[in-house]
């Protein structure tokens, strides 16, 4: 078999794939903290970023050991079993489905503000076949793409700073003194502090992605990517809540407006249209770099599965770029589904998004102490303390528990209720493709009790249609003959074997005293009962006169009835008439 090889990532290109999804939430993580937080929102966002630091050791460990594709997935199925690494790869996989719907659609609402008239549940999928099909086309192509949404991203960023603290220089920091005054949705600043975190925590998705494509990155590449994704998050989304804060009062930010469209708002308070249109067109790029980042991850994780043996071997096929398109066309086809199924309404996802991006980052970390624990004599390039471990997975957890205690907005659903929704008929799915040989087995068994009274009536009427045709070729027929020669024999054995069910002939001849059996007749009579394999011939000679009553002492003696003896047409010299001989019949 050919082995496809492809071109390796780069640092830029690896942490362009993950990083646009994870800087992309600058776009709304920002605002969301400021929903629950207020005042106190970057400080939720520091939470996050020194949450984000434990765990780049973490992932650091886990990769370093095991530099294989699929994540968690990866490092449970490593240190526990497959069950539970299946677990694992559900979580991430409905992560990566609701992450590429939600981001594709909302890159096409900011198109929206954009083209006014663009439709956009139809912009969406339109949006999720293109990406697809960029990664259908190979990494190396993605990556390119990714990497000139990222610079762009980081570019558009900068200039906004820019043009911020030019405006704070002028109007000064009288807004942000203000806010400090402002009384908190939640009551306290514990209870404000804690939501606010668990808000926040959104803005880390997208860190887990660079550990599935893992095996695509050059070596030692992947430790950069989560450094740089981490400088990212721990720059750009705290600076941002600090800059909103400064620019709009806090009930204003808590508004349903500013929620969605937060950034595009100080563009245009700080540097007017053109700022906004700007943000406007780098949310659209951004947020569709999310898309990408998502089909990438899950192509590498499925991958993995399908290696495993936890999906079949179906996904394995690729194409001549390298990539496994039936996994990205499967993936794809899902979002679209999904996409149409909440019509277009993909706030429904916030609570697969929330908890399935929470649950993978705990599972990591368990991962990593599992692999401490179990794997202790495996080289690692990193290792992570026992603290740091300890202090992510509870950050994680909280944030995970302030998830599904947080009130739903706008008479929405639970985030439980809508992630149970999503993760149980998908949990059902991989117990079964995990248990199907014991499925397969239990089905059998059903089948076989449901059928075997048929199977028993069956066999009877087929031993009893076998024992039918048995009766009726058991019956013999005769042909008197006056010692013809082979030709005149052969066509009697046609007749017979064209027009009677038969496995037995009698060839009977009489022989007058002094008169002497024709030459060559009993080797004849050999030779045709091997022509006729399927026939028993017996030749048999009887000393006397053929006639009728001998016909009748036969029938008795052999209990063969006289319509089944058979002669050949007699001439003028023949003593009987044909009526005479009881029913014998003329064959030949």
């Amino acid at each position: 078999m050919n082995v496809i090889k492809h071109k390796k990532l780069n640092e830029l290109s690896s942490t362009a794939i993950c990083g646009n999804d994870i800087s992309s939430s600058v776009l709304y993580v920002s605002a969301l903290s400021i929903y629950f937080a207020g005042q106190y929102a970057w400080i939720t966002l520091l939470i996050v970023a020194f949450v984000l630091f434990l765990y780049r050791k973490i992932y650091a460990e886990v990769v370093g050991a095991i530099p294989m594709n699929g994540g968690a997935y990866n490092a449970l199925l490593n240190t526990t079993s497959k069950s539970l690494a299946s677990f694992a790869a559900t979580l991430t996989i409905l992560s990566y489905m609701a992450t590429a719907v939600i981001s594709g659609n909302e890159a096409m609402h900011y198109l929206h503000h954009l083209i006014p008239g663009l439709p956009v549940i139809l912009a969406t999928v339109a949006l999720l076949c293109l990406f697809a099909t960029l990664a259908i086309a190979g990494i190396t192509e993605s990556a390119r793409v990714a990497v000139a949404i990222f610079i762009f991203h980081l570019s558009s960023l900068l200039i906004l700073t820019a043009f911020i603290i030019f405006y704070l220089a002028q109007h000064g920091l009288w807004q942000f003194i203000d806010n400090q005054h402002i009384p908190l949705r939640e009551g306290t600043i514990i209870g404000a502090i804690f939501f606010g975190f668990a808000a926040s925590m959104l803005g880390v998705s997208g860190f887990e992605s660079s550990a599935n494509f893992v095996e695509e990155q050059e070596k030692g590449i992947f430790p950069k990517t989560l450094k740089n994704m981490w400088s990212i998050v721990s720059v750009i989304n705290p600076l941002m809540a600090l800059f909103a804060l400064a620019i709009f009062a806090v009930p204003v930010l808590q508004s349903d407006s500013y929620q969605n469209t937060l950034l595009v708002e100080m563009g245009n308070a700080a540097g007017g249209a053109w700022i906004a249109g700007l943000i406007a067109v780098d949310a659209v790029l951004v947020l569709s770099g999310a898309v990408l980042t998502s089909f990438v991850g899950v192509t590498g994780l499925l991958e993995r599965m399908a290696l495993d043996r936890i999906l079949p071997q179906f996904f394995l096929k690729k194409n001549n770029k390298g990539s496994s398109y039936r996994i990205i066309i499967t993936f794809l086809l899902l979002g679209i589904s999904v996409l149409l199924i909440t019509k277009g309404n993909v706030k429904l996802l916030a609570g697969v998004y929330t908890i399935s991006f929470l649950s993978v980052m705990a599972l990591f970390a368990i991962g990593n102490i599992l692999l401490k624990v179990r794997r202790a004599k495996l080289p690692r390039p990193v290792m992570a303390s026992w603290p740091a471990i300890i202090i992510a997975i509870c950050a994680v957890l909280i944030a995970l528990y302030g998830n599904i205690l947080m009130p739903p907005k706008d008479n929405m659903p639970s985030n439980l209720s809508v992630f149970l929704n999503y993760f149980i008929p998908m949990m059902i799915l991989m117990a079964i493709m995990l248990n199907r040989t014991i499925i397969l087995k239990i089905l059998l068994r059903v089948i076989q009790a449901s059928f075997k009274p048929i199977q028993r009536g069956v066999f009877r009427t087929n031993k009893l249609i076998l024992q039918t045709i048995e009766n009726i070729n058991k019956q013999e027929f005769v042909f008197f003959t006056k010692g013809e020669n082979i030709a005149t024999l052969n066509k009697v054995m046609l007749y017979v074997t064209k027009n009677e069910h038969t496995k037995k002939v009698k060839i009977v001849t009489f022989l007058k005293r002094g008169e002497d059996l024709p030459q060559d007749m009993e080797k004849e009579i050999s030779f045709l009962d091997r022509e006729y394999p399927d026939i028993d011939i017996e030749f048999i000679v009887r000393k006397g006169n053929f006639s009728p009553e001998v016909i009748k002492k036969l029938s008795k003696e052999w209990d063969i009835p006289i319509n089944f003896m058979f002669i050949g047409s007699p001439t003028g010299k023949f003593p009987y008439r044909i009526e005479d001989l009881g029913g014998v019949r003329l064959i030949i």
